[in-house]
C-alpha cells in the first residue's frame, strides 16, 4: 500500500480551488465528480472504488468510520452503525413511513426535541443531516485528494418527489460538512444531464429511476442544450431498501418455520441476514438461483443453529411484485401532468440499481412499449449530471439551460380547514406567485398563515411546512383587509412566503427549514462537532500514519543490521537494540511524539551504520588492491625466472 508524505497533503490542501464537484448523496451508496474538459468524470476513493457505501459507524472509543470501512464491521456493531439514513431526513418520527422502517433497522431511532426522527450512538445524540455530512466529507475528501486542494462548492442530488422538508434538511447536511451547496438538483434530472450532453437533436425521454430508498419517474424534452421537465412523481419511501426488507423477512420466516427461533430480536444476526438478503439480490439480477448460507447464525440448547436456503429468481420475483407494482401510478401520474401518451416518449432511461433487475426492466418495457435505455451507467449519471450543472454554474460550461419543477403543489390552509392551492405541481421553478386574501372575523388584527404541501383538498391531509403570524391588521369587518400572500420558489427548490397587509405595508416572511426545523444555532453546532470529529480523525490518522513509519523503520534498520551484521560496532549494534525497544513501547502506548523522536534517533544512528558499513568496503577494496598488487608482483618475478632457465 502507497502512502503519501503527509506534509505533501497537507501543502496541497492548503490550495483553495474555485471549482465546484458534483454528489450524488444515495440512500446505499454515494458517488462525487468533477468536470474535465468538458466531460464529468467520477471519482474513486481511497479505496480504489467509484461508488461509496453511505454507512457510517462510532466505535466504543468514538471514532468515525464512513463509506467501505463502516459497512465492513456493520455485524460486530450492528446498533452503532447506520445506513440508509437518507430516508429519515427531513421526517418526522411519529411519520408512517418512518414507523414502518423501525422494525426492520439494526440500530436505534429516537424522538428529537422537535419531534424529527433521529439515531443514537453510545448515548450521542445525531440528526440524519448529521450522518449525511459525515458521507458529504468523505465525498470531499474524495474530490481534494484527486484535485490536490481544498473544495469548498457542490452541487447535491436529491429525489425529484423530496418534499421541502427534506431539500431543506440536505441542504443543512452540506452545511455541516463544510460545503457551499451551490445548487440543489433533482436526481432525475441530473441523469438526464449525463445522457444528454452530447444529444443535440430534440428528444422526449423518460427518466424511471428506482434507487436505494426512493422512486423517481420525470418526462423531459431535451432541445439544443435545454433540458425542461415536462412533469415529474415517484415515491420517496420505495426503493432497493424495501426489496432487502421483504427478503431479510422472508428469510427470517422461512428460519423461524425451521427451527422455532425467531431472530428479529437478534441484532447481530439480523445483520447478517440483511447482507445476505442484499448480496442474493445483486446475484439474482444475472443468476436464475441462489444460495443464502449463514453458518453459525444463532444457538440453543440443543447446540448452534445454520442457516442454509435456496433462493430461485422466480420467488424473489413473487415476493416483490407488489413493489414493482408500486411504480405504475406515479408513470400513469406523470405523463397525464406532462400532457402526453406513452408513444411520445422516444427514450425511457433506466436510472438507479434497482434497474438491473430483470423483472423491472420487463415493467418498463411493458408498461411503456419499448425496452429501457441503459446507456447510462445507473450508478455514476446522477453524479455525472450533478457535475455538469456544477460546471455550468462556475462558467466552464455553457450551452446548457435546465428548467426543472417543482414536484407538489403549494398553498395555505383558508376557513374550513381547506388547503388552497398558489402554486401547482410541477409549475416551472424558480417561479413566484401571489394571492390575496382577507380576514375571516371582524376586527381580525393578527392573522395565521399556514404553509402547506401536498396533493390533498384538507389543510391537515398534507405536508404542515411552517406557520407564521401577521400581526398589526387595523381592525375592520371580515373580508375588508387586503392580504396578499406570496410563495416565492428558488431554483433549489426551496420555499420563501411572504405575507403582506396592503393597507399598512406591514409584513411578515418565512424560509421554510426541514420538518422541525434544524435553527440556525443547532446547524452551527453541528458544523462545529463536525470539524472537532474532522481534527480527531486527522490526530488520529496521524498516528496511525507515525505508528505505521516506526515500524517501516524498526524493519529496516533490523534488516540492516542482519545483512552487515560484520561490519557494524558493538557498540553501535546495542545502542540500536535499545532505541528499538524503547520506540516499541512508545508504539504501545500510541506516543506520537514519543514514536517521532524514536524514529530520529534510530535515523540518527542508522547513519553511524551506514559510515562503519562505508569504511568497511573501503577496507575491503584496499586489501583486494594489496592482494592484486602482491599477486602481480609474484606473477612478474615467475616469468623472470623462466626467462632465465
Amino acid at each position: 500500500m502507497l502512502r503519501l508524505s503527509s506534509s505533501f497533503s497537507k501543502n496541497l490542501l492548503s490550495r483553495q480551488f474555485s471549482k465546484a464537484i458534483g454528489i450524488d448523496l444515495g440512500t446505499t451508496n454515494s458517488c462525487v465528480a468533477v468536470l474535465e474538459g468538458g466531460q464529468p468524470k467520477v471519482l474513486e476513493n481511497s479505496e480504489g472504488m467509484r461508488t461509496t457505501p453511505s454507512v457510517v459507524s462510532f466505535s466504543a472509543e468514538g471514532e468515525r468510520l464512513v463509506g467501505v470501512a463502516a459497512k465492513r464491521q456493520a455485524v460486530t456493531n450492528p446498533e452503532n452503525t447506520f445506513y440508509a439514513t437518507k430516508r429519515l431526513i427531513g421526517r418526522r418520527y411519529d411519520d408512517p413511513t418512518i414507523q414502518r422502517d423501525l422494525k426492520s433497522l439494526g440500530y436505534k431511532l429516537i424522538k428529537a426535541p422537535n419531534g424529527d426522527a433521529w439515531v443514537e450512538a453510545h448515548g450521542k445524540k445525531y440528526s440524519p443531516s448529521q450522518i449525511g455530512a459525515f458521507v458529504l466529507m468523505k465525498m470531499k475528501e474524495t474530490a481534494e485528494s484527486y484535485l490536490g486542494g481544498q473544495v469548498k462548492k457542490a452541487v447535491i442530488t436529491v429525489p425529484a418527489y423530496f418534499n421541502d422538508s427534506q431539500r431543506q434538511a440536505t441542504k443543512d447536511a452540506g452545511q455541516i460538512s463544510g460545503l457551499e451547496v451551490e445548487r440543489i438538483i433533482n436526481e432525475p434530472t441530473a441523469a438526464a444531464l449525463s445522457y444528454g450532453l452530447d444529444k443535440n437533436e430534440g428528444k422526449v425521454i423518460a427518466v424511471f429511476d428506482l434507487g436505494g430508498g426512493t422512486f423517481d419517474i420525470s418526462i423531459l424534452e431535451i432541445s439544443q442544450g435545454v433540458f425542461e421537465v415536462k412533469a415529474t412523481n415517484g415515491d420517496t419511501a420505495l426503493g432497493g431498501e424495501d426489496f432487502d426488507n421483504v427478503l431479510q423477512n422472508y428469510i427470517l420466516e422461512e428460519f423461524k418455520k425451521e427451527t422455532k427461533i425467531d431472530l428479529k430480536f437478534d441484532r447481530t444476526a439480523l445483520q447478517r441476514i440483511r447482507e445476505a438478503a442484499e448480496k442474493a439480490k445483486i446475484e439474482l439480477s444475472s443468476s436464475s438461483q441462489t444460495e443464502i448460507n449463514q453458518p453459525y447464525i444463532t444457538a440453543d440448547k440443543t447446540g448452534p443453529k445454520h442457516l442454509n436456503m435456496k433462493l430461485t429468481r422466480a420467488k424473489y420475483e413473487q415476493l416483490t411484485a407488489n413493489l414493482i407494482d408500486r411504480t405504475k401510478k406515479p408513470c400513469e401520474v406523470c405523463l397525464k401532468d406532462a400532457g402526453l401518451n406513452k408513444s411520445q416518449l422516444q427514450e425511457i432511461l433506466l436510472v438507479g440499481g434497482m434497474t438491473r433487475m430483470p423483472r423491472v426492466q420487463e415493467f418498463v418495457k411493458e408498461y411503456y412499449g419499448k425496452p429501457g435505455n441503459k446507456s447510462v451507467n445507473p450508478d455514476e449519471a446522477v453524479a455525472m449530471g450533478a457535475a455538469i450543472q456544477a460546471g455550468v454554474l462556475q462558467g466552464e460550461m455553457g450551452g446548457i439551460v435546465l428548467l426543472d419543477v417543482t414536484p407538489l403543489s403549494l398553498g395555505i390552509e383558508t376557513l374550513g380547514g381547506v388547503f388552497t392551492r398558489i402554486i401547482n405541481r410541477n409549475t416551472t421553478i424558480p417561479t413566484r406567485k401571489s394571492q390575496v386574501f382577507s380576514t375571516a372575523a371582524d376586527s381580525q388584527t393578527t392573522v395565521t398563515i399556514k404553509v402547506l404541501q401536498g396533493e390533498r383538498e384538507m389543510a391537515n391531509d398534507n405536508k404542515l411546512l411552517g406557520n407564521f403570524d401577521l400581526t398589526g391588521i387595523p381592525p375592520a369587518p371580515r373580508g375588508m383587509p387586503q392580504i396578499e400572500v406570496t410563495f416565492d420558489i428558488d431554483a433549489n427548490g426551496l420555499v420563501h412566503v411572504n405575507a403582506k397587509d396592503k393597507a399598512t405595508g406591514k409584513d411578515q416572511s418565512i424560509t421554510v427549514q426541514s420538518s422541525g426545523g434544524l435553527s440556525k444555532a443547532d446547524i452551527e453546532k453541528m458544523v462545529k462537532d463536525a470539524e472537532r470529529l474532522r481534527a480527531e480523525d486527522e490526530k488520529r490518522r496521524n498516528a496511525i500514519d507515525t505508528k505505521n513509519e516506526a515500524d517501516n523503520t524498526i524493519y529496516n534498520i533490523e534488516k540492516t543490521i542482519h545483512e552487515h551484521k560484520d561490519k557494524v560496532p558493538e557498540n553501535v549494534s546495542n545502542d540500536i537494540t535499545q532505541a528499538i525497544s524503547e520506540l516499541k513501547e512508545k508504539m504501545s502506548a500510541d506516543d506520537v511524539d514519543g514514536m517521532r523522536a524514536g524514529i530520529d534517533k534510530i535515523k540518527n544512528l542508522s547513519l553511524e551504520i551506514g559510515k562503519s558499513i562505508y569504511q568497511g568496503q573501503q577496507q575491503n577494496q584496499q586489501q583486494q588492491q594489496g592482494d592484486q598488487t602482491t599477486q602481480n608482483n609474484e606473477d612478474d618475478a615467475n616469468k623472470d625466472k623462466d626467462k632465465k632457465e
